[in-house]
């Protein structure tokens, strides 16, 4: 952990709110804009955010989360179809920032846009850099059992999350938390680290510490297929798997009924003659056989249907139980 500075007085902020160009995408960088917006030692002049895509059946034109905010605001809004361009540098150029500020913009600054504040752009980082840097460093908190989890404020870097360190918190995890919690917790914290950070970082009395690099891990980008189960797995790993994985890619089985997605699981011991991969009865519910265990399945979605109990999946399939489920040996 790194010390936080200590409090200083009212006084001891900069002589003119810093002009600072936020980026940012989806709704963990919400609240760090928030933040910046209530600093006082914060000017934000523009937020830089991917343009409107099309969602939904209808395909409507749907803004970003952060697009939302800014513009609830009124503040000036960049959109850019690519960031690596000289059009993006010149349009963030012309905003003359002092500063910059970067969380879950989910794309890579290039030097011509990092060099361009003076004080450089510092990243809201959900995770204890330089532990799960990267794309996923929230599910990969989760799918590793860490007793812990946090977020890092750094200045950036060419490098992807490696640049030194103004500061970090951190909290104990229970072992209960999904993707969308611990999330939303990482981006209340990050946010409040950042505003506690930003004044004595700007008047020049905040060191910045580099990275051990002998404590590095690298998250990689989720892809559809990792929500598959994979029952020669131990079961403890799978029910992180079910709460790493939400909303998003989903965890799910393929059973000879369809596609099962599961939303909540329990661990539990294995029956002795249980093969590896059966989907069997656990009470009046079901549980998936996993390498040393049972995976509970208390909550279930079917495809096309709306989540329900395992229980009550079972009624109404009572054929599912003894099957086994596809890809397991």
């Amino acid at each position: 952990m790194i010390e936080p500075p200590s409090p200083s007085a009212a006084s001891d902020r900069p002589a003119r709110p810093a002009r600072t160009v936020f980026l940012g995408s989806g709704a963990f960088a919400v609240p760090v804009l928030r933040a910046l917006l209530a600093h006082p030692s914060i000017e934000v002049v523009g937020v830089v955010t991917p343009p409107d895509r099309p969602a939904g059946r209808r395909g409507e034109a749907t803004p970003v989360p952060v697009a939302v905010e800014a513009r609830r605001f009124g503040l000036p809004l960049l959109q850019p179809e690519r960031v690596r361009t000289p059009e993006t540098a010149a349009a963030i150029k012309a905003l003359a920032p002092d500063l910059g500020v970067l969380a879950d913009f989910g794309r890579i600054v290039p030097p011509s846009i990092l060099e361009l504040p003076r004080h450089g752009i510092l990243n809201v980082h959900p995770s204890l850099l330089p532990r799960h840097r990267g794309a996923t460093p929230v599910p990969a908190t989760i799918l590793a059992g860490d007793p812990e989890a946090g977020v890092a404020v750094m200045r950036m870097d060419e490098g992807l999350d490696t640049g030194p360190l103004l500061g970090d918190r951190s909290w104990p995890l229970e072992g209960s938390e999904t993707a969308p919690e611990l999330e939303a917790r990482a981006a209340r914290e990050g946010a409040g680290l950042l505003g506690e950070l930003l004044g004595p970082y700007l008047l020049g009395r905040l060191e910045t510490v580099p990275q051990d690099e002998a404590l590095a891990s690298l998250t990689r980008p989720l892809r559809r297929g990792d929500g598959r189960l994979d029952p020669a797995r131990p079961a403890v790993e799978l029910e992180r798997q079910v709460r790493a994985f939400q909303p998003w890619p989903g965890s799910f089985v393929e059973t000879p009924l369809g596609r099962l997605v599961v939303l909540k699981g329990l661990v539990a011991e294995r029956g002795a003659s249980d093969p590896i991969g059966a989907v069997v009865a656990d009470g009046l519910g079901l549980a998936l056989v996993a390498a040393d265990g049972r995976l509970r399945l208390l909550e279930v979605q079917p495809a096309g249907r709306r989540p329900m109990t395992g229980a009550a999946f079972r009624r109404g399939h009572p054929a599912v139980v003894g099957q086994i489920v596809s890809g397991a040996s």
